[in-house]
């Protein structure tokens, strides 16, 4: 944990320290083709993801505490934690880029960003296959949260996906004109996949009862 604050707090470091070199308007996104089609004031555009990344520490803290399953949270703790530190630190990259183009740099957001962005999908296939039942984190649904058994089956399933998805969005630093093609397809096969998945185990499971 100790390592995700300095990771805050050095975000709010540079933010402080760049605050007189930054325009008084910012680039704050990119579209498909990683052109410039949003803006912020600097003061945003310094501060706003620092402030998500504290906000969202806060919460992921809060999370164990609060689940009524909490004794679950507990059992992959070190996956949890490992999660948190991956979002972090994910941000804090992405905040960096921003950072650096305002300054000047010019680089391809997209592919910048797409081998991050594989690797988070990768970690959280390592999370959602170690996650057991609980309200907060991973496929939650009226099946997976009723049974078990479904809960284990979809979450062992879940996480190969989830890695494969990864790996496939990697591709698309090496073949960017169908990045955001190996983005979304794996994204909602996965999760149609998945929901449908469950049901149908879910069904199979009270079909024998």
């Amino acid at each position: 944990m100790t390592a995700i604050l300095v990771i805050i707090a050095l975000s709010f470091i540079v933010g402080i320290y760049l605050y007189p070199q930054m325009p008084d308007e910012m680039a704050s996104h990119w579209n498909a083709k990683g052109e410039v089609n949003g803006y912020m004031s600097r003061f945003w555009g310094l501060f706003l993801m620092p402030l998500m990344s504290l906000g969202l520490f806060g919460l992921f803290l809060a999370i164990p505490r609060i689940d009524p399953l909490k004794s679950n949270i507990k059992k992959f703790m070190n996956y949890y934690e490992g999660m948190i530190f991956v979002i972090v630190f994910f941000m804090f990259y992405v905040h960096m880029l921003t950072l650096l183009w305002s300054l000047g740099f010019v680089f391809d957001m997209t592919q910048m960003l797409i081998p991050s962005m594989g690797l988070l999908f990768i970690y959280s296939g390592f999370l959602i296959g170690k996650a057991k039942r609980n309200w907060f984190i991973g496929i939650r649904n009226p099946w997976t949260l009723s049974s078990e058994k479904v809960w284990e089956k979809t979450h062992n399933l879940g996480g190969k996906l989830f890695k494969a998805m990864g790996i496939v969005i990697l591709f698309g630093a090496v073949f960017p004109e169908y990045a955001l093609w190996l983005i979304l397809v794996p994204v909602f096969s996965v999760v149609i996949y998945l929901f449908a998945y469950s049901y149908f185990e879910y069904q199979k499971e009270h079909k024998k009862k």
